[in-house]
């Protein structure tokens, strides 16, 4: 098995730990007075603080413009749903709020964007059938 490892730069390490952690439900690793490390759905994330990357909502999906460079999750619906309906809850500022987008087609994915306290941008998929994420 491999995972992916993602280092990245945040802004405050404390406000990073409860989006990560508290929201999340990220399992917290290593971590210096610098960086924290997360268990980010299976995948290594390395939270260093610093001026985080800049972003433009560049990308076009759909009918929609996401912000670029993201990055996230492909998660089983039903974990995808329980995120989404916590992050509700929780009031989050969604820039792409909870929707399915391609429905019927090869793909057919729920997703949502939002940005951690630093402005870094994170999208969640939600599958159906997770061998849809490479779906031609």
């Amino acid at each position: 098995m491999s995972i992916f490892h993602f280092a990245f730069n945040v802004t405050d390490l404390d406000q990073t730990r409860n989006f990560y952690g508290g929201l999340l439900g990220c399992e917290e690793g290593r971590s210096t007075d610098t960086w924290v490390d997360f268990d980010f759905f299976g995948h290594q994330l390395s939270c260093h603080l610093g001026t985080p990357m800049a972003v433009a909502a560049t990308g076009l999906v759909g009918e929609h413009k996401v912000p670029m460079p993201h990055f996230g999750a492909v998660l089983p619906y039903d974990e995808w749903r329980a995120l989404a309906d916590r992050l509700e809850a929780q009031g989050i500022d969604f820039i792409l709020a909870p929707q399915t987008r391609f429905a019927g087609e090869p793909g057919e994915q729920s997703t949502m964007f939002f940005t951690d306290p630093s402005g870094n941008p994170l999208e969640f998929k939600g599958l159906a059938d997770m061998a849809g994420a490479f779906a031609k």
